[in-house]
């Protein structure tokens, strides 16, 4: 890789990193629309494009999302009974979206489904609605069902399902930074099934890039993540202080830009 690549691809794994302890987001929804514009401006289709980057995104997270969580299981955040009730439902609807639908969709729909829900969780952060007092999170088998469509929507789009699983344990009266820091541990799960699955859905696919194995960028994904490990530590004691009006807004604002990049890509 040139050094113009190398330069952007570190500054890239920086702040994605910082983003998945801050935020809890596995950092994924700011590498996707960046590595998208990286990979088609070095001749990648811009279909293939968008795949690969979801598919480098997500498995940047096996390692944000271990270093992420450390610190915030230092502190007493991670709501160990939480992840385990969800990681199994998880696996599954991750391998059935990374082996099976992602392979199939074009590129357009896959980006418009990433601007789809994450401006739609961008709208429930930023609304703000208190969830019913006596509401908790489901039983075993409701959250396993939960599990499912966090992993194969997360698939999908190449995020860590911070942007669904936060918005749904805060609705399930979960405390802001207890969901923040679980969902920085469900990242790894989620990300797992899905890399599995994009390597099997992509074992065929003739490397459009020197390093490319099926729809993972190797180089960019050694260079983000070396980078990313370092910053989620940092990124995981600011979200401990602010509060959590503030982080709301955060996550909010950072969604809406996004997507609607995604949204513009997707259309043009």
């Amino acid at each position: 890789m040139e050094f113009q690549l190398i330069a952007e691809l570190l500054l890239l794994g920086s702040c994605t990193g910082f983003l998945a302890g801050l935020l809890g987001i596995g950092g994924g929804m700011l590498l996707v629309p960046f590595m998208t514009f990286i990979l088609s401006h070095r001749g990648v289709p811009d279909g293939l494009a968008v795949k690969m980057a979801i598919a480098t995104s997500m498995a940047t997270i096996l390692f944000t999302s271990v270093s992420s969580v450390r610190a915030h299981h230092k502190r007493g955040a991670v709501r160990w009974d939480i992840v385990r009730g969800l990681a199994p439902g998880i696996v599954i609807g991750g391998l059935l979206a990374g082996a099976g639908v992602f392979a199939v969709l074009k590129g357009q729909w896959l980006a418009l489904v990433f601007a789809a829900f994450v401006g739609f969780s961008a709208t429930q952060m930023l609304l703000d609605k208190k969830p019913a007092p006596a509401r908790q999170m489901p039983g075993m088998a409701g959250q396993w069902a939960a599990g499912g469509g966090i992993g194969f929507i997360s698939g999908l789009v190449g995020a860590g399902g911070g942007f669904v699983s936060v918005p749904f344990m805060t609705w399930c009266n979960v405390a802001m930074h207890n969901a923040v820091a679980t969902s920085a541990a469900l990242g790894f799960p989620i990300a797992l099934a899905n890399t599995v699955g994009y390597v099997v859905g992509g074992w065929s696919l003739p490397a459009p890039l020197p390093g490319a194995l099926g729809y993972l960028y190797l180089p960019a994904l050694a260079v983000i993540a070396s980078a990313s490990v370092l910053t989620a530590p940092f990124g995981a004691r600011v979200a401990h202080a602010m509060n959590v009006r503030q982080l709301k807004r955060v996550f909010a604002l950072l969604l809406y830009v996004l997507a609607a990049y995604m949204l513009y890509k997707a259309l043009a």
